[in-house]
């Protein structure tokens, strides 16, 4: 496995940042690691950078225990911090130069620093001051700085945070193409971005792992109640529609759409259809209502 987390925990003093939590992320994996703010993101991803020592458990990285064997680790991992940490006076060459210096590339590091330039989509900025750089070049640079040395695991902290639609697409297509030979752990506060990157999810909530798996199969676990969006063709007495047999809740819309909750979705079907037919109203339109990432997301971390 390329990042394997073992009853990681961190405290400070009274508070537990991180509480004991255990995944693994393979090769070739994009996986959206989310929970609100305060959750212990950031706190995890540092301790699997060895940023941060953990409290207790373990992170590895290749095989590499980050606390035992920290600069293997490092060899073998790209990080973009949430803030991302640049030296804005320097140029944006200037600065891969120096990140390869500290990487000790050698020989490697004109062509790297190239290569990098190019796929980051950097060209035309490459002879300016950081500091002169919009927010989503300053990205691109931070992301050219994780990948210089071509790790085998990328940590992405807020990647696309506050850049605008543009640039997001730009990020998320750089991230999904490096995804395809690399491990990519990232967070993100935009669901959008884990659908369109993420081959799996994992969410945490006060330091705990709630959830880790697919898409679809966390929205399949995670969605307790079928529901149905019916409009009639004119305002219905909602205390009627409160006596169905199948209705768990009722939510009302307008005065002619409602949102009917139910455990039997077919049953529920039938009965609203039936008692519409008994009461001289048409259905406009019946509709299943899906589940989306952000709805499953606020109901595991609403607590």
């Amino acid at each position: 496995m390329s990042i394997k987390v073992s009853s990681l925990s961190k405290t400070y003093q009274e508070q537990k940042a991180v509480d004991n939590i255990s995944f693994e992320v393979g090769k070739g994996q994009i996986v959206g690691f989310l929970g609100p703010n305060g959750a212990g993101k950031s706190t995890t991803m540092k301790m699997i950078t060895g940023y941060l020592p953990p409290t207790s458990g373990t992170a590895e990285v290749c095989g590499f225990d980050v606390t035992a064997q920290p600069m293997e680790v490092r060899k073998r991992i790209g990080y973009l911090p949430e803030a991302n940490p640049l030296y804005f006076e320097m140029y944006v060459r200037e600065y891969l130069e120096f990140s390869a210096n500290i990487h000790q590339l050698g020989k490697k590091a004109g062509t790297r620093i190239e290569e990098m330039i190019s796929i980051t989509g950097l060209g035309k900025e490459a002879h300016k001051k950081i500091g002169a750089l919009s927010k989503g070049y300053k990205q691109r640079v931070g992301l050219a700085q994780a990948l210089l040395h071509d790790p085998e695991v990328l940590i992405l902290d807020e990647p696309t945070s506050g850049l605008d639609p543009n640039q997001i697409v730009d990020i998320r297509d750089l991230i999904i193409n490096v995804g395809k030979e690399k491990t990519v752990l990232l967070s993100t506060h935009i669901m959008q971005e884990v659908q369109a990157m993420c081959s799996r999810v994992i969410i945490i909530n006060n330091g705990k792992l709630v959830a880790d798996d697919s898409i679809s199969r966390i929205r399949e676990n995670n969605t307790h109640q079928d529901v149905l969006v019916v409009t009639f063709d004119k305002a219905v007495n909602v205390s009627e529609l409160k006596s169905m047999t199948e209705l768990v809740k009722l939510e009302t819309v307008s005065d002619v759409q409602f949102k009917f909750y139910t455990n039997d979705m077919e049953k529920m079907r039938r009965d609203i259809m039936q008692w519409a037919l008994n009461n001289n109203l048409a259905i406009n339109s019946m509709q299943t209502e899906v589940y989306s990432l952000e709805d499953v997301f606020r109901n595991l971390t609403k607590k």
